[in-house]
């Protein structure tokens, strides 16, 4: 934890973010003094919006959360050039990392930045004279978001402090120990039951279009049960989802993306993006691009070999997830028209409105995830692949069943990953299902479990145990 920053935090309310005409439009407005601001309804309002707003940053969605969750497993890799400002990624794809590694790091503490955020809002809201209902919801969406945060951390690091307040000096931070993932999620259980609680399933105004919703938090709980191991809990909430929620399976997987499908009826939460110098674009969809492929071969992210060859013939999400044009199945060029040779499809083509600019939204949370879920927490059975076609039916793909060949954590497995490539799922899958270092074991790494503690959080706490 970035323990001086979550003591000036709460001291720089300029970091803070406000809503004009849409919830998405997060401009910064203007210096704020703490002791003046978090007194009515309206800076609740704005402060809840600031704690969105870091979903959107390089240490988050925009960068590091996909480096460290995709680019870790077997899906991607760095891309031809590991030399340079890539070197670093090569390191993280290799697992041979060091505990400065400026995007741990920048995970670390903007991850904590949000957590910090979220944590003021909980703490502070309560004396604040406001719509009861209003003040409920924006509790509900502190908690989603600070659990969002603290599950990333758990997976990617492990052994993290917790803090559940407002910390207002260095040595109340310095006192807070290392918690194991496991105390983590039973935290993370209680705070997204009181989510969902206290969310509404769906917002009239079009300008709340993108925040958190009952799904959001039942999604999410139902993911953290099964980490925890906990899969009686998580049918029953994956299953409320089903019935309750209202959502459903797009009928094409290629209008799951693009500018216009942003919010579909699949879509449980995403991180809201909007280009066209509003201070709000992302840079991912660039670090994907295949125009910028064309010019300079410098992508990042790029699908392994191994990751395109896991679709099955006449798999339909094959071409709507990547493009291999010019490669064949070993992933060899075949065509040397231009430097492509495979890349993410699924963020988009265009160019950005200026670069690093784009408008996509990164996808946290969607029913096809959902409906998997379900099916690993109900464990073999009709039920189970009954969810798990519905998603293959939209594939174009046959029904499988107990007599296809392999175990059924094989078969789930695999139709994860083709179904959620590239949406940061697969590193928490292989953890979760115990396979991370029989995998990359597999693809010839060196597997390292967690992530290291950036160094300067045991330089601040001495205390603190780096990870093996």
């Amino acid at each position: 934890m970035k323990l001086r920053q979550l003591y000036i935090v709460p001291l720089m309310a300029g970091v803070l973010f406000s809503c004009s005409q849409n919830f998405t439009d997060l401009n910064p407005v203007s210096q704020r003094n703490v002791n003046g601001f978090y007194k009515t309804a309206g800076d609740m309002n704005t402060a809840i919006n600031a704690a969105y707003k870091v979903l959107q940053m390089n240490g988050t969605y925009n960068q590091s959360y996909w480096v460290m969750m995709e680019m870790r497993s077997d899906n991607t890799d760095q891309g031809p050039d590991g030399t340079g400002l890539a070197a670093e990624l090569t390191v993280i794809d290799n697992f041979s990392e060091i505990a400065t590694s400026e995007i741990i790091t920048a995970a670390y503490t903007d991850s904590y930045l949000g957590i910090t955020r979220a944590n003021i809002i909980l703490d502070r809201i309560d004396a604040i004279e406001m719509d009861a209902a209003v003040k409920d919801r924006i509790k509900g969406e502190a908690l989603f978001i600070r659990s969002l945060f603290y599950y990333n951390l758990a997976v990617l690091f492990g052994n993290i402090p917790m803090p559940l307040k407002e910390l207002k000096s260095v040595d109340e931070g310095r006192q807070l120990p290392q918690l194991p993932a496991s105390e983590v999620y039973k935290q993370l259980i209680t705070d997204l039951q009181k989510a969902e609680a206290s969310l509404p399933i769906k917002y009239a105004a079009s300008a709340d279009l993108g925040r958190a919703t009952k799904g959001a938090a039942a999604a999410l709980l139902g993911k953290v049960l099964l980490t925890a191991g906990d899969k009686q809990a998580a049918a029953t909430v994956l299953k409320r989802i089903v019935d309750s929620y209202g959502y459903s399976l797009v009928p094409d997987y290629a209008n799951l993306w693009g500018l216009n499908n942003k919010n579909n009826r699949e879509s449980i939460f995403e991180v809201q993006f909007r280009g066209g110098g509003t201070g709000t674009g992302n840079a991912f969809t660039n670090a994907f691009s295949p125009l910028l492929r064309q010019t300079t071969g410098a992508y990042k992210n790029r699908p392994t070999v191994n990751m395109m060859n896991a679709y099955g013939p006449g798999d339909d999400r094959f071409l709507k997830s990547m493009d291999t044009s010019y490669v064949n199945a070993q992933g060899a060029l075949v065509s040397s028209s231009r430097n492509d040779s495979r890349f993410i499809t699924k963020y988009g083509r265009e160019n950005a409105f200026n670069e690093n600019d784009a408008s996509y939204n990164f996808v946290v949370l969607r029913y096809a995830d959902v409906l998997l879920m379900l099916a690993e927490a109900l464990g073999e059975s009709d039920a189970a692949y009954g969810y798990i076609n519905q998603v293959r039916a939209r594939a174009k793909l046959a029904p499988i069943s107990a007599s296809t060949p392999g175990t059924f954590e094989e078969k789930l497995l695999r139709e994860r990953r083709v179904e959620l490539a590239f949406e940061n799922q697969r590193w928490a899958d292989l953890l979760r299902f115990g396979k991370a270092r029989e995998v990359m074991q597999a693809q010839g790494k060196n597997t390292r479990l967690l992530y290291l503690i950036p160094q300067r959080e045991l330089d601040i706490n001495s205390s603190y145990k780096q990870n093996p």
